[in-house]
């Protein structure tokens, strides 16, 4: 009994020993996943943040990585679609990654999020803003940088109704869990603010050729404005098919189309096209030492999400430099302890993951850009 006590005892000691050696860092290479959209309709929303992580990265394994360890990015392409995701995910698992940033899409990181979640790995979005994501409290493992789209709703209202002084607003979205989510906001807030009638609430199918359907009813709805909840993809398409009939109907929409492949594909018909995205921080010596680094690396500027996963980036690798682990307890009392500068600041994140004081701004398609208004 005494030999078999005292192997049982070395066995477990072996077992703790491995244990800790799998969170501990050592000198083995860390992994960082990236996960989004970096093909297809959406890739310009993902691929910045691959940059982004590639520029963290090298600044930190020039210096000499973290704690002696090396970083290595694993970069998975889910098309932003939510059957893709999974199979991002379980693959991202499956070569033993540590860390994710990612997902880009709310649909696509809904899906991925419970694979992640079981086998214990954090997980920090650029971009995801369905509230659910952190409210639910199913996902412990999620962080973002980005508001949720209560707020982001709550500042589309909020403009349409106080500055632009609208009436009557149809309010559209694409029906998947980032558009349909926001619009559902944007009506509660519009019904309970009582300053505006929601004349029309509409959903359409993504990736249809056309939309003169819901752009008809959106004028027999007499509404003087259109809130859309969605990418810009469809909304390109709606508002070059509303000016086409001369509907001088306004159009305010989201991060998802605020960026510069919508203005491309509208041209001329996106001028005046007002919608929320993550505050202007070019003032922000981080900010412009990251877009330095890629217009020197890639030649070109950067584009949407890059400032937010910058932050994501340093958030993680900060997190794993002050933890001494790739444990996600111990990564997550340093993301919802320590405050890490950023693009946006010095964050660190609630319990439910939200990035504290990041929030959304209003901009507005002048002489093809757009331009941050309020």
């Amino acid at each position: 009994m005494k030999m078999h006590h005292k192997l049982l005892t070395m066995i477990a000691a072996a077992a703790l020993t491995a244990g800790m050696a799998a969170g501990a860092m050592a000198a083995d290479t860390i992994k960082i996943g990236v996960a989004g959209a970096h093909s297809g309709d959406l890739a310009s929303y993902g691929l910045p943040t691959v940059k982004a992580a590639e520029l963290v990265v090298k600044e930190i394994n020039e210096g000499g990585g973290i704690n002696g360890a090396k970083l290595e990015l694993l970069v998975e392409d889910d098309v932003c679609k939510p059957e893709v995701a999974t199979n991002t995910a379980t693959k991202l698992v499956s070569e033993g990654v540590n860390v994710v940033i990612g997902h880009i899409c709310s649909g696509a990181t809904k899906a991925a999020l419970p694979i992640y979640r079981d086998a214990g790995v954090i997980v920090m979005s650029p971009s995801a803003t369905n509230p659910e994501l952190t409210q639910s409290g199913d996902y412990p493992n999620f962080y973002r940088t980005i508001a949720s789209d209560d707020a982001q709703a709550r500042t589309e209202v909020d403009f349409a109704t106080n500055v632009l002084k609208v009436k009557k607003i149809a309010v559209i979205h694409d029906k998947g869990d980032y558009g349909k989510g926001l619009a559902e906001f944007a009506k509660k807030f519009i019904e309970q603010d009582g300053k505006a009638e929601v004349v029309l609430f509409e959903g359409v199918t993504p990736g249809a050729v056309d939309y003169s359907a819901v752009v008809q009813k959106i004028k027999r709805s007499g509404a003087e404005a259109v809130i859309f909840g969605g990418y810009h993809p469809e909304a390109s398409k709606i508002v070059t098919q509303m000016r086409k009939k001369r509907m001088k109907t306004l159009f305010i929409s989201d991060d998802g189309v605020k960026d510069d492949t919508f203005i491309k594909v509208a041209g001329k018909n996106a001028e005046g096209v007002y919608a929320t995205g993550p505050a202007d921080v070019s003032s922000n010596p981080l900010t412009k030492k990251y877009r330095d680094k890629h217009q020197q690396a890639y030649g070109s500027e950067p584009g949407a999400f890059f400032d937010n996963a910058v932050a994501a980036a340093l958030a993680l690798t900060n997190a794993l430099a002050k933890a001494g682990s790739t444990d996600q307890a111990a990564i997550t009392a340093v993301l919802r302890s320590d405050d890490v500068a950023t693009p946006f600041g010095n964050l660190h994140f609630d319990e439910k993951g939200d990035a504290i004081g990041v929030g959304f701004s209003m901009y507005q398609v002048k002489d093809g850009q757009y331009v941050q208004i309020q």
